[in-house]
């Protein structure tokens, strides 16, 4: 099948009011309507350069349609004619636009051309417009105010376009002239102007001619005479509620139907204030006949139905006028548009290539595919959606419809046709319109096949295409195919069978059957899409002559992809179905702590994956549905020790969806966001991602490096503490041979019965520490720094002499004051210390054996103390004066804690010894010791 199609060009024809013009496929003429019959309107032969087939008496044939008599086509070289006498205001009334529309089949060898044709009819000037009443009468109020206007009848002309009604004029007066206005439906009208004030008493009435003209060459034009009668002085007329009104009125409504209800008040009282409603002198017989008003209510009712295909808008006006004498009346303007309803059933029009038979078209069984069998025609007289025409057929796949123009379809053939299978088809035609609810019109009609002489058996495709869902059953129907042979009785007996093939190493027939009669094709397996997506099949039909005549077709079976595969999470990592996610715990909002990626073995719809959370999404994440990143929702506030579980849901896009899920745990460290932020700038840019793996790495090698400090520092503190230890020992074996002396002060550490008052009033152990005459503390000149020994009971223990303040924390064990956090205990370590002699250790250091004296004694104490001595035998002195003593600052620290408790609890006396130093032994009553007195 062939369209014509051309570039665009307009030319005249031999008669001069006669275009032709080119547009595609289709073709436009002009004509005059009143044009006689037989009047030439064009060639189609000529026009289109068509070139014309000798041999043949039919080059062209008229697709009969609808206005069919109006034109006709010569079947030879195809010029067109005037049928009958055209009339344009009888078939398109005041359409601006009036076109005959119809098609054309040019045949050329064996093919052949569809050729649509419009032939618009112009409109000539024959009618002149027509007052509906040679003369009229109106009236008006002496009291009229200057401008008053009374509307007049309209004129009518049933030309359109400039041969309709361009003018009104007025003979010559002193009083009025007229105003030409344009009404909804498109009818022009005058209306009449008062400009002069009126005196009954001087003039009562007057005649004027109002003259209507029309465009036309030459015009033509229709008068009316008018008497305008001045009536006597009423003070009040009716008032409308509105001077105009505009509605709606389908065009199903039913006689009867109210349209509009109009309300007049006339201020006057009894008659003179009285209402009557009724319509204007000047509306139409016309739409009397359709609407009416109620002279006393004023309602405005349907009188009998309206059609929108007739006329869709009308305009009218309502009078109210008192029962007063010499009564004004008072106009109201209403114009009614007319709605259009799907009130109209389409029509068909089937017109065959070829018949005999009135409603049979015959085609040839060995026409080419796509062959033209008829062409079918619609109408509907609904306008706009409503008059939209869609066309289908049903009966049998041999046959399709294909659009040819807006409201044309072709009956084509659709595949290879076989009479000796089917010789008659019987399909119906059914016409739909897209209004609501839609109307529709149903046509049988028959197609039969003349025979023709096929050889071979032939298939109607090369290749058929044929899909078929994986995971089907064994056994399971996949498709039938069928050749044709023109031969008769066991030469056209045709039997299939499936041509020997290797499909991924297997036989064909392991893969589907044939059944060698009809041609049904079976899977003997299940198919897998994810395994093999095409399989190819080749069909050989044989028959039953001899020789054997073969044809083959390919089956060309797809897989169809089933969502039978569940979405597979592989990011992150998961562990029996969960991951855990680390992440500051001050993460800001819009932070992109991780995402979910995961597969889907299916392709296509059910591999589309989306994400979300199905439980926790309230804990202050989300998740963004296409990629799978989850965001931090708002700002998160949760501790270290905190773990929030997420579930996330993955789900393809299948029908049934299948739906995979993870468990995500947050766990929240310590730490700051990368540098570069990670939340979304200007709204475009993507959250930046936080990299969990990093993370980790960045957490283990912190914990690593502080342990392997830990572990430096302890063996550094511990091989000190080992070695000062050895060396004090051995110091210890030097002092029973030697007489050591110091050249610092002494500090006394006394057991728990010597007191003094700590600033807070509470009961500690006195600590009486001789703060003159001491020297620079070791560590802080130049001197070298040397350890410092403490004797706890029978051992030595070295602590560090650099650090000259030792505090003593509350350790949280007991009840006592010493050891709470407002007691605190500072010591300050003079530069020397004394060392315990043997006889000394031997007691146990007790408070009846002293250390030896020190070389210089403490004779000038800060606060006024004087100093003692004391034998050996002695007992130290009790400080009876506690409330009024030195009030000390002492901090607690863990490394004194043990030594204060047990000064306080024990009967332990513990003396802080320093380098030992070669000196004389004083003796006990050469030792001076401070002696506390009661201020």
């Amino acid at each position: 099948f062939f369209f014509f199609s051309s570039n665009q060009f307009a030319q005249r024809s031999s008669c001069a009011r006669i275009f032709v013009h080119i547009s595609g496929n289709t073709i436009r003429y002009q004509t005059n309507e009143e044009d006689a019959s037989g009047t030439v309107i064009g060639n189609l032969a000529k026009d289109m350069s068509l070139t014309l087939s000798h041999s043949s008496k039919t080059n062209f044939r008229m697709m009969k349609q609808f206005n069919d008599s109006f034109i006709r086509v010569r079947e030879s070289n195809g010029e067109l004619t005037v049928g009958e006498r055209i009339d344009r205001e009888r078939i398109c009334r005041h359409t601006p636009q009036c076109l005959i529309t119809f098609d054309v089949v040019n045949f050329s060898k064996e093919r052949y051309r569809l050729i649509h044709v419009e032939v618009e009819i112009k409109d000539i000037n024959d009618n002149s417009p027509e007052f509906p009443n040679k003369e009229s009468i109106v009236e008006i109020s002496e009291n009229a105010a200057v401008g008053s206007r009374i509307p007049l009848d309209p004129a009518a002309d049933a030309d359109v376009g400039s041969n309709y009604i361009q003018s009104y004029q007025i003979s010559v007066n002193s009083h009025f002239t007229i105003d030409v206005l344009l009404r909804a439906d498109g009818v022009k009208y005058a209306e009449l102007v008062l400009m002069k004030e009126l005196d009954r008493e001087t003039q009562s009435s007057c005649t004027v001619d109002l003259v209507a003209t029309d465009g036309g060459n030459p015009y033509r034009s229709g008068s009316t005479k008018i008497t305008i009668k001045v009536t006597d002085f009423n003070d009040n007329s009716p008032v409308f509620d509105q001077n105009s009104f505009s509605v709606s009125l389908p065009e199903d409504a039913p006689a009867g139907a109210v349209i509009l209800d109009l309300n007049a008040v006339d201020a006057d009282e009894g008659l003179n204030g009285e209402v009557v409603y009724g319509f204007g002198k000047q509306v139409s017989h016309e739409i009397r006949e359709l609407f009416q008003v109620d002279n006393k209510s004023g309602r405005l009712t349907l009188r009998s139905t309206v059609d929108f295909e007739d006329k869709n808008t009308y305009e009218l006006d309502v009078q109210a006028t008192d029962l007063g004498p010499n009564p004004t009346p008072s106009v109201c303007k209403i114009i009614i548009h007319v709605t259009d309803v799907n009130d109209n059933v389409p029509e068909i029009s089937i017109t065959p290539m070829t018949s005999t038979t009135t409603g049979i078209a015959y085609i040839s069984e060995g026409a080419d595919k796509d062959s033209l069998v008829a062409l079918i025609s619609t109408l509907d007289r609904d306008s706009g959606v409503n008059s939209q025409v869609h066309c289908t057929v049903y009966g049998h796949d041999h046959f399709k419809l294909r659009q040819a123009y807006e409201d044309s379809y072709m009956i084509v053939t659709a595949a290879v046709l076989d009479r000796e299978r089917i010789s008659e088809y019987n399909l119906t035609v059914m016409a739909e319109d897209f209004g609501s609810p839609p109307l529709r019109k149903i046509t049988q009609y028959t197609i039969r096949l003349s025979d023709e002489n096929d050889n071979a058996p032939h298939f109607t495709k090369a290749v058929y295409e044929v899909s078929v869902a994986e995971n089907n059953a064994p056994g399971a129907y996949i498709t039938t195919v069928e050749a044709s042979d023109a031969d008769l009785g066991n030469n056209g007996k045709l039997a299939y069978r499936l041509v020997d093939s290797v499909i991924m190493g297997s036989p064909v027939n392991t893969f589907v059957s044939l059944n060698s009669v009809s041609g049904s094709i079976y899977a003997l397996r299940s198919f897998n899409y994810e395994v093999m997506k095409l399989l190819d099949i080749h069909i050989q039909a044989s028959d039953g002559g001899s020789p054997r005549l073969q044809g083959t077709a390919v089956i060309r079976l797809k897989i169809v992809d089933q969502n039978d595969n569940q979405p597979s999470i592989i990011e992150p990592p998961l562990y029996k179905g969960s991951a855990e996610v680390f992440l500051p715990k001050d993460t800001p909002a819009g932070y992109v702590v991780t995402q979910i990626k995961a597969t889907d073995a299916d392709e296509g719809i059910n591999a589309q994956l989306s994400y979300k959370i199905t439980e926790g999404g309230h804990l202050g994440f989300s998740i963004n549905k296409d990629t799978g990143k989850v965001h931090v929702s708002r700002q998160l506030t949760y501790d270290l020790a905190d773990n929030v579980k997420v579930t996330v849901s993955v789900s393809d896009n299948g029908s049934p969806a299948l739906t995979s899920t993870a468990i995500i745990h947050f766990s929240f460290i310590e730490g700051t966001l990368p540098s570069l932020p990670s939340l979304a700038q200007n709204g475009s840019e993507e959250l930046f991602e936080w990299d969990i793996s990093i993370a980790i790495i960045i957490v283990l090698a912190g914990s690593c490096s502080l342990l392997l400090l830990a572990i430096i520092l302890i063996t550094t503190i511990c091989s000190r503490r080992k070695k000062e230890t050895v060396e004090g020992v051995y110091d210890d074996k030097e002092e029973t041979q030697n007489v050591e002396k110091v050249e610092s002060d002494i500090l006394y550490l006394f057991r728990a019965d010597c007191h003094f008052l700590n600033r807070d009033s509470k009961s500690v152990p006195n600590v009486f520490v001789s703060s003159q005459g001491y020297s620079t503390l070791p560590g802080y000149g130049k001197e070298t720094v040397r350890p410092i020994t403490i004797w706890k009971g029978n051992s030595f223990t070295t602590i560090s002499a650099r650090d000259p303040h030792i505090s003593g924390k509350d350790s949280g064990k007991g009840d006592s004051d010493f050891n709470d956090s407002d007691s605190d205990i500072t010591l300050l370590f003079p530069t020397g210390l004394w060392a315990c002699t043997s006889e000394c250790k031997v007691l146990g250091h007790s408070d009846r054996c002293w250390s030896p004296s020190a070389t210089r004694p403490n004779t000038g104490m800060a606060c006024g103390p004087h100093l003692s001595t004391f034998n050996k035998t002695a007992s130290l002195p009790r400080n009876t004066g506690r409330e009024n003593y030195y009030p000390a600052l002492i901090p607690k620290t863990n490394g004194l804690q043990s030594v204060y408790e047990k000064v306080q609890h024990q009967e332990f006396d513990y003396i802080l010894v320093g380098p030992p130093t070669p000196a004389r032994i004083q003796e006990a009553d050469e030792m001076s010791i401070p002696e506390y007195t009661n201020s």
